[in-house]
């Protein structure tokens, strides 16, 4: 990842050298958040934290950096020179990489000068938000799975270098159990998996000189690709033939389909494989898959063992982009940190002002019930009988005592600009993910229609906003 401070939008140059001219490099907070849900779905997976806390540590201007702002003509002396010193000196609370997490809810919390705030605002977006969606649909596809594995292979249809490396490292947090991508199987510790190309069957005279050539280098991971010819006239008998001398000699192989009708396919090959005698050979399959693709052919019960994702899976398919967004919570004024907040024509859009924390409120048997924004200092109390807001600030609300564990779900993961404990190992990551969603109804969980898990507001921020809308309305802005 990039550690030049040129990562980020034009405009925040541009402002902060105003925020600089005009002595406005006061305290803030910004809070990063999103707007909906991708895919249709009920939940998403926080990813990118890491990552993110490496960038900043690392977030500097370079003498070639200064000299190219200097070259658009519109940065002063005095403000490049602020810059060559520039370091990000800020405080980060976040939501532990890998948990499950809703609209509307800080997933971080910067406090910083208004200066450095704003000028890694794109890096801290660019990061989070690519892994995270990364990240959800990988978890969806895992699911669709059930207990089979996936195979991350999506190095080239992914988004650049960095895409594909951010990719691999978010899916294997969300639920694929290893990828191809080996320069991110090295730098992240997730298992590497491989096959083999057409182009390997292509190479040799035939078929099954291919296949044999392959079987004696790698007899202990050997997986046939079937259909590069005939996939059930030539791949599969030849498949067979190697796959009785590796039995033979006590070795497991399996074969891969990379095309044709998955379902149908499938059974054939289950079907031949078995009737040679080669029950514990497995299938592997590919082309284009994605979770609704792999959840229809489980529930049909195609005889798959592995599930090869690679396109649908490291460019989000049919989803853009992750909803996340970056908003001025709180600013110096005067000495004190005031509440500040966005307004919009849509109410959805209007943010939630001030320093907030966020609770995971459970029930007795450790099931989460609902999360909750309070402000900083307000808390929830157990066994207090409490109502709790719609975001939104329109009519829905829901009354609970909380009886189980009251969870702060925003920790302090850097102070003055460097990390506060080491970088969790991807697998740590990987198993927070796994112990998150045991603790979700499935109800919340499924793909189709899920069920609304409950983000709400304080008495005490409901009150805060209520009064910026009053305020407003007034004001006759």
């Amino acid at each position: 990842m990039s550690s030049s401070a040129l990562f980020t939008d034009f405009y925040e140059l541009t402002m902060a050298q105003g925020y600089w001219k005009h002595d406005l490099d006061t305290r803030a907070v910004f809070d990063v958040f999103f707007r909906r849900q991708p895919f249709k779905g009920g939940f998403s997976v926080f990813a990118g934290l890491d990552p993110l806390l490496d960038a900043l540590e690392a977030f500097r201007f370079s003498s070639e950096d200064l000299a190219w702002m200097e070259s658009q003509r519109c940065f002063e002396a005095g403000f490049l020179r602020y810059l060559a010193d520039f370091r990000f000196s800020g405080d980060v609370y976040s939501v532990p990489e890998g948990e499950i997490v809703f609209p509307q809810e800080p997933l971080l919390r910067m406090h910083a000068g208004l200066i450095e705030a704003q000028i890694v605002e794109g890096l801290v977006l660019n990061t989070v938000n690519f892994q995270s969606l990364i990240a959800t649909k990988s978890a969806r596809v895992s699911m669709a799975a059930k207990d089979k594995s996936v195979m991350e292979f999506g190095l080239r249809r992914a988004q650049g270098h960095d895409g594909a490396l951010s990719a691999s490292r978010a899916a294997y947090i969300g639920g694929a159990n290893a990828t191809s991508n080996a320069l991110a199987a090295k730098n992240y510790g997730i298992p590497a998996m491989g096959t083999m190309a057409h182009s390997w069957v292509m190479a040799f005279d035939t078929e099954l000189e291919s296949f044999e050539a392959y079987a004696e280098l790698y007899p202990d991971a050997t997986t046939l690709l079937i259909d590069t010819f005939d996939t059930l006239a030539s791949g599969l008998p030849n498949a067979v033939r190697v796959g009785k001398r590796l039995a033979a000699a006590g070795k497991r192989f399996g074969v891969r389909l990379d095309s044709g009708d998955i379902d149908y396919l499938s059974r054939k090959v289950r079907a031949a494989l078995d009737a040679a005698g080669l029950r514990d050979a497995f299938i592997v399959v590919s082309n284009e898959l994605d979770e609704e693709i792999v959840e229809r052919l489980v529930s049909e019960g195609a005889p798959v063992d592995v599930w090869g994702v690679g396109t649908n899976l490291v460019t989000g398919g049919n989803e853009a982009s992750f909803t996340g967004v970056y908003k001025l919570a709180a600013v110096d004024r005067g000495g004190t940190l005031t509440p500040t907040m966005k307004f919009s024509d849509n109410p959805e859009k209007r943010t939630n002002p001030g320093v907030k924390e966020l609770y995971r409120l459970y029930d007795e048997s450790g099931m989460a019930v609902a999360d909750v924004m309070a402000l900083a200092g307000e808390g929830v109390e157990f066994g207090k009988p409490s109502t709790f807001y719609h975001p939104s600030l329109d009519t829905r609300r829901f009354s609970y005592a909380p009886c189980g564990r009251i969870r702060p779900m925003l920790g302090k993961a850097m102070e003055a600009g460097r990390r506060v404990s080491p970088a969790a190992t991807i697998g740590e990551l990987r198993s927070r993910r796994i112990e998150s969603f045991r603790s979700f109804d499935h109800t919340f969980l499924r793909f189709l229609n899920p069920h609304i898990y409950k983000v709400s507001i304080s008495e005490g921020l409901r009150a805060l906003k209520m009064e910026f809308v009053e305020r407003y309305r007034s004001s006759g802005l």
